[in-house]
């Protein structure tokens, strides 16, 4: 592929939504120089509700538009995606690099843990498919898995009620369960299973307590991506960093206000294209 694909091209990204810009921002500090773009169905948000089927399209459609691009490599910055349609669009988009959140997440939890108890905190589509569960034991035949939806923690997230007295309560409330099992029971990595997730890391980080490894699937993700990037020879050389093109299916004023927070600078909606897939 490499012989084909110019490196100057760039990596492309779908998420239902603004969660998956935190994937980017992993991105971006860790391949200053890559070139990208986020497409972002907030048409269609969430996908955690929709049917197999339905997300399947999506995420076929959403692939579809960032190909026309012109894009070297796809991250699907989604879990839910992630869970159900990773497989089918490799093969449908080989040889496109396909990269979905939840394997390296499970990677970087299986190599952190010592004892191979693991705690994912996920929304209730991801932990209702198991998919963090079945990556883990992929790797690790004996972990055991607990699995946790909060989804409640993705709408602090969105709010900019990321940290202080009313996200340590909600994350208490996910939490406290667990640490009430005993220390026997207390896992040894705790995967951040949303994309939302790394904004409450701090509250997250309180409730359950200094043993834990926390794991971040956005960054274990960008280290994937850097990995298969330079395996295929297809590293943006240049001293420049890469341009972001940020893309929604509705709603620029929304996903500036919401995706600000997630990247950690202003965005207006003049920063944000409106596409139809």
């Amino acid at each position: 592929m490499s012989a084909r694909v110019d490196p100057a091209q760039p990596i492309g990204l779908f998420d239902s939504g603004v969660g998956g810009l935190t994937v980017l921002r992993a991105l971006r500090r860790r391949l200053p120089a890559e070139s990208m773009i986020y497409l972002g169905d907030t048409a269609r948000v969430p996908y955690g509700t929709k049917s197999p089927q339905s997300v399947l399209r999506y995420a076929t459609q959403a692939t579809d538009h960032l190909v026309a691009r012109g894009i070297k490599l796809l991250v699907v910055a989604c879990n839910t995606a992630s869970a159900l349609s990773i497989e089918p669009l490799r093969e449908r988009f080989d040889p496109l690099p396909v990269i979905g959140v939840v394997e390296p997440g499970a990677a970087a939890a299986v190599a952190a843990s010592r004892r191979q108890r693991h705690l994912v905190l996920a929304t209730e589509s991801t932990v209702t498919h198991h998919a963090y569960a079945r990556a883990i034991r992929a790797l690790a035949p004996d972990a055991h898995v607990d699995e946790v939806a909060c989804s409640l923690l993705v709408s602090l997230a969105e709010e900019g009620w990321s940290d202080g007295p009313i996200a340590d309560a909600v994350a208490r409330e996910y939490l406290d369960p667990v640490r009430a099992r005993g220390s026997d029971a207390m896992p040894d990595s705790v995967v951040l299973g949303c994309t939302h997730f790394p904004l409450l890391a701090e509250p997250i980080r309180r409730a359950i307590g200094e043993g834990p490894t926390i794991v971040d699937s956005a960054t274990t993700t960008a280290e994937e991506v850097a990995t298969v990037l330079a395996r295929m020879g297809l590293l943006r050389q240049s001293e420049q960093p890469g341009a972001t093109t940020l893309l929604a299916t509705d709603g620029a004023e929304r996903f500036a206000k919401v995706g600000a927070r997630f990247l950690g600078h202003p965005l207006s909606a003049s920063d944000v294209e409106v596409v139809d897939l």
